[in-house]
């Protein structure tokens, strides 16, 4: 790969480069900065009401209180009932949840699980364990742009299929799917329907009713709230073919035992509360700004959907023609801008970007994408300042590549 071309030696000096001082943060699909408001809202959970949900003295009173309070917030904010909300510690354990939970529930009456070849890494690994142990997974294809096929979907459903799961909006391309109709299809074929919500929440439309949604996966610190706190809704009636994977003490109504970490769901609410539809709306103007000046320059690709409506608001994902994305960051990140590489050996992974994949994208495309993710703090001189350093990273690293072809 590229990046073995370019040493230290060839990187910018932030002690050169005064520009490098600042620090622009465009890697908000990973994590977010928690809101001031939010870490306000917590520290009294920390310091003086700090009891044990569970617990039957006043101080566990309180924190029950609370605790009760935000699953109203949570529920609230997508149309479903208080006690169809279960908190946990994040994405990752809602989507084991939903899909453990539901096989182990149904099986071996049914075992057939219905997902994409795009969803996040807790899908698809669970959804790859679990052939060990019996299931039939059913990868469904998505289109250049990351969009499946309904009708696809529609013919994939057997008589054996427990639930489809497919990732609301994309992680990494930031693809936006129809989740109405997708849970149209699984109602009328009698089937469950579940969505991983993580990167959508607050900034796409949400109705679990309207929508036809039986589970969906949320978390806190995509959204500027604490990390390692998130909740699964689970439409009444559904949780008794819902097997819990975590035994305790018959916490969270005995679908996921474990002391509530209540600061944290405490953070969660209130970050679901003082997300707004003016954020999302300046964020896609940003969005929109940042592709436009980005596709100006030569050789570079927009990976996802063209439609800003079908595109997740603080999201975009380029392919660098030729150019190694990871030398990209790297150099984007010598001028204090940090984003993500769609590197072909992605972190914690063996294997390329199965996202970029699934879209088509060949692997040296792979290793010369890069994903740039904003926030609601996210300012419009920090977009100004990117698409005034992206010519010169560029024709910095040709400049390298050239001196190194020249010496072969």
């Amino acid at each position: 790969m590229m990046k073995k071309v370019f040493s230290n030696k060839n990187r910018l000096n932030h002690t050169e480069n005064k520009q490098a001082q600042r620090e622009i943060y465009l890697d908000n699909a990973a994590t977010t900065r928690i809101d001031e408001r939010v870490l306000e809202a917590m520290i009294p959970y920390f310091r003086k009401d700090y009891g044990n949900a569970s617990s039957s003295h006043a101080f566990g009173k309180q924190a029950k209180r609370a605790l009760e309070q935000s699953r109203s917030v949570i529920a609230h904010a997508i149309n479903a009932e208080k006690d169809e909300i279960y908190f946990t510690s994040g994405g990752t354990e809602s989507n084991n949840l939903a899909l453990k939970g539901l096989f182990y529930g149904n099986y071996p009456k049914k075992n057939h699980i219905i997902t994409t070849k795009i969803e996040h890494a807790s899908v698809i690994n669970v959804c790859e364990w679990l052939k060990t142990q019996g299931a039939k997974i059913t990868y469904l294809d998505v289109d250049s742009e990351g969009f499946i096929d309904l009708k696809q979907l529609e013919k994939a459903i057997t008589k054996k299929t427990i639930v489809v799961s497919i990732i609301h909006a994309n992680n990494e391309i930031g693809t936006i799917q129809d989740l109405k109709a997708i849970g149209e299809i699984c109602s009328k074929k009698g089937v469950l329907f579940h969505t991983d919500a993580c990167q959508s929440f607050t900034k796409s439309f949400i109705d679990v009713k309207q929508q036809k949604i039986d589970l969906m996966t949320l978390n806190a610190h995509k959204i500027h709230g604490p990390k390692g706190v998130g909740a699964i809704y689970i439409k009444k009636g559904i949780e008794a073919h819902v097997v819990p994977v975590q035994h305790g003490g018959g916490h969270e109504n005995g679908i996921r035992s474990g002391t509530e970490n209540v600061a944290g769901v405490v953070g969660f609410a209130r970050a679901v509360e003082i997300s707004n539809s003016l954020d999302v709306q300046r964020m896609s103007e940003l969005r929109d700004k940042l592709i436009k000046g980005v596709l100006k320059l030569p050789g570079i690709r927009l990976n996802g959907p063209k439609e800003g409506k079908k595109r997740l608001c603080n999201n975009a994902n380029f392919i660098f023609k030729e150019l190694d994305g990871e030398a990209v960051g790297e150099f984007l990140q010598s001028y204090g801008v940090y984003t993500s590489t769609g590197s072909a050996c992605l972190s914690h992974s063996q294997g390329p970007n199965h996202v970029l994949i699934a879209l088509g994208c060949s692997l040296d495309d792979v290793g010369n994408a890069i994903r740039i993710t904003l926030s609601k703090y996210t300012a419009e001189k920090e977009i100004d300042f990117v698409l005034e350093m992206l010519p010169k990273v560029i024709k910095r690293i040709k400049e390298i590549e050239s001196v190194f072809k020249t010496k072969k």
